[in-house]
């Protein structure tokens, strides 16, 4: 058996040599390049795709400041007839936009649908026309579940409609 050990005696034990962060082998380098083109094109597409959607920001604040004014019966008739001028602002303002600006009734309602990933109604053309060309009184006596609806999908396809880039 060993004495025990004296505490005078202990040495301390030598620290492991310090290691560099830096990649030792240019795969480590070529790897990290390859992040970064990577990171920045994912960036750039990511800028591109947010310019490209910006009149649809435009239109869904545009739609938002219209709603507000339909709480305000002084200016909720002109409210109503500008949101098929707001649709069809936002159709020719695409980034490859459609030729769309003569479009009306049964092509109008094609249209819409036809961009919109999710169902619109099938009389969708017919109640914006009814906002824009219906005379005032027709447009106040309007049922607010109605007036949501429309609102609803109004923003519906402003949000969802999908664009051919």
């Amino acid at each position: 058996m060993t004495p025990p050990a004296n505490i005078s005696q202990l040495q301390d034990l030598p620290l492991p040599a310090a290691v560099s962060y830096l990649p030792q082998t240019w795969g480590w380098w070529a790897l990290l390049v390859l992040l970064l083109v990577v990171g920045l094109g994912h960036a750039g597409r990511g800028l591109y795709r947010w310019r490209q959607n910006r009149y649809r920001r435009a239109a869904l604040a545009e739609l938002s400041r219209l709603e507000l004014a339909l709480t305000e019966p002084a200016q909720a008739v002109a409210a109503l007839r500008q949101l098929p001028e707001l649709l069809k602002r936002t159709a020719l303002s695409m980034p490859k936009p459609p030729a769309v600006a003569s479009f009306s009734g049964q092509a109008w309602q094609q249209f819409l649908q036809a961009s919109s990933p999710t169902r619109l109604p099938d009389d969708f053309a017919q109640q914006l026309a009814l906002l824009a060309y219906a005379p005032e009184p027709h447009l106040l006596e309007l049922p607010p579940a109605q007036l949501t609806q429309l609102l609803n999908n109004c923003r519906l396809w402003l949000e969802q409609h999908h664009v051919a880039v």
